[in-house]
């Protein structure tokens, strides 16, 4: 099995959309995907999370929504509220663990890399797991600071960050997403390996799947 996690610079940059996009990718090459949400809020019980937009961009039919908490917060902080129990690392390693089968299993975070899932945060998930990370950020003002902080994080905890991926490339794009293009993989020395166009979520999953490969460099690889 290999895993591939999936962090965000932010809250609302993009996290749903890349990780339905590495897994179009995977799936175009005949590879078997699972795709864990450890930690939902801010959905009511019965109504569609990410794992549903990612099932309906891709056609993927395993997920796997370990825990849910109605509150839009951090998931640690949801649980508080709810009266209900907050997620273990011990138990989300385990359902991670339980899609061994699965020649790519994504885990996609919320928020950022050190939001508290629980009693831990995805860049304890990563070690754990001895998993890399891939990096959504942002195009405009404020990420250069935000998207070094978070690569400098993962290479202080001895985790590999698999790349960065813009998860909302403009259709017409100012000077400071022109010039952070450039100069995100100088401040980080982490490649930037996919650009998403913007409002590629809303597409249908003929246009999306088709699409999604595409938007990655050729060299780059989730197995890698």
């Amino acid at each position: 099995m290999s895993v591939l996690l999936v962090t965000g610079t932010s809250t609302e940059v993009g996290k749903t959309v890349v990780t339905a996009a590495v897994t179009a990718m995977a799936l175009a090459e005949g590879k078997s995907v699972a795709v864990c949400k450890p930690g939902q809020t801010g959905v009511a019980p019965g109504e569609p999370g990410d794992l549903a937009e990612i099932e309906r961009l891709t056609g993927v039919t395993r997920t796997v929504e370990l825990a849910r908490y109605p509150d839009p917060l951090a998931p640690d902080t949801a649980a508080r509220r709810a009266g209900l129990p907050e997620l273990t690392l011990a138990e989300t390693v385990a359902g991670i663990d339980a899609l061994a089968d699965a020649d790519l299993t994504l885990v996609e975070g919320a928020g950022g890399l050190l939001v508290r899932l629980g009693d831990f945060t995805l860049l304890d998930l990563a070690q754990k797991l001895g998993a890399p990370v891939l990096l959504v950020t942002a195009a405009g003002l404020g990420t250069l600071n935000h998207t070094e902080l978070t690569t400098r994080a993962l290479q202080s905890a001895g985790v590999r960050c698999a790349g960065l991926v813009i998860g909302s490339w403009p259709a017409e794009p100012d000077l400071a997403a022109e010039c952070n293009r450039v100069d995100l993989p100088r401040v980080t020395g982490v490649d930037i390996v996919g650009t998403i166009p913007a409002g590629t979520g809303s597409w249908d999953r003929e246009r999306f799947t088709a699409a999604a490969p595409g938007w990655f460099t050729p060299t780059w690889s989730p197995f890698a």
